[in-house]
């Protein structure tokens, strides 16, 4: 066991590492911010300044640097807002959190019974709408869903903001928006897995020993067909985060997200930087504690 956790914290390590080196070197490529900071100044005054800023440096030495400042949580100053980055990161995150964690609330909340449902009323007009509602919600982009939701429910009905995140009301269309992209897939686990379950031996036993059907589905067969379910859920959290970066631009929601897409565009290398990595930290963190969950409820990996 000690082994299994010693190894997850090494590969967690090495992903964060990899995360860091791709976005510094895709951010060096992409242009100069002295350009953008100082648009009408002399070239002389701009050399100066990537002199100062240590942009003259090659690359590896700089990266080097970088790693070394991260590991000291110092991602250096933004360059427009002139403030350390990881407070200003720091400071957008609980909006980010929030708003995947209440889209994986919605999600689960969805996909547990309806996919429960569907797998107990396998081939009837349940099971058939339920799958239609997949495939519907697995093609269509998060941006569409949002802008449809937004002309729907904020300019026809004018019944939800259109933006913000000032009232609990302007929670609910990014929350739905970012909830479509995870619940198909989560509801099509839970009925793939309830099916391979409800029929096998033991759950038979336990409709024959006279068990109510309610709690041979919820008590017996749901707690082995959950196992699939914890490892994705898992996962999913992670690409909600980054899918609330697209959500956060469309409802302008002062998230992470949205932060960064602004700092891309302006070339501001540290809040890119700090909110990637900040990013990545807590999906490898869920991953981790996932796979600590997974031993908890399979006996049989903690066997082995």
């Amino acid at each position: 066991m000690l082994t299994h956790l010693v190894r997850r914290v090494i590969r967690l390590a090495v992903v964060l590492a990899g995360v860091s080196l791709v976005t510094f070197a895709i951010l060096h490529v992409s242009g100069d911010p002295v350009s953008l900071m100082m648009p009408e100044a002399p070239e002389s005054d701009r050399a100066a300044l990537r002199l100062a800023m240590g942009f003259n440096e090659p690359l590896p030495i700089q990266f080097i640097r970088f790693l070394a400042n991260t590991a000291r949580g110092n991602f250096g100053n933004s360059f427009f807002h002139r403030e350390p980055a990881l407070p200003l990161v720091l400071a957008r995150l609980p909006t980010t959190l929030l708003l995947a964690t209440l889209a994986m609330a919605l999600s689960l909340a969805i996909a547990l019974p309806t996919g429960i449902l569907s797998a107990v009323r396998r081939n009837s007009v349940f099971d058939h709408g339920a799958t239609f509602v997949v495939f519907l919600g697995t093609s269509m982009p998060v941006f569409w869903t949002g802008i449809m939701l937004i002309l729907l429910f904020a300019v026809q009905l004018r019944a939800l903001p259109v933006s913000g995140w000032e009232s609990w009301g302007a929670l609910v269309l990014p929350t739905v928006t970012l909830a479509t992209f995870s619940t198909p897939l989560l509801l099509r686990l839970v009925r793939s897995s309830m099916l391979e379950v409800i029929n096998l031996d033991y759950v038979r036993t336990a409709r024959a020993k006279g068990v109510s059907e309610w709690i041979v589905i919820w008590h017996h067969a749901l707690v082995n067909a959950s196992l699939p379910l914890v490892t994705v859920a898992g996962l999913q959290f992670g690409l909600l985060l980054g899918g609330a970066i697209v959500t956060e631009t469309v409802f302008a929601v002062p998230g992470v997200g949205r932060l960064i897409v602004g700092a891309i565009r302006q070339l501001d290398f540290p809040i890119v930087q700090a909110g990637i990595f900040l990013i990545a930290l807590i999906v490898v963190l869920v991953n981790f504690a996932v796979d600590l969950l997974y031993i908890y409820l399979n006996p049989q990996i903690r066997v082995r």
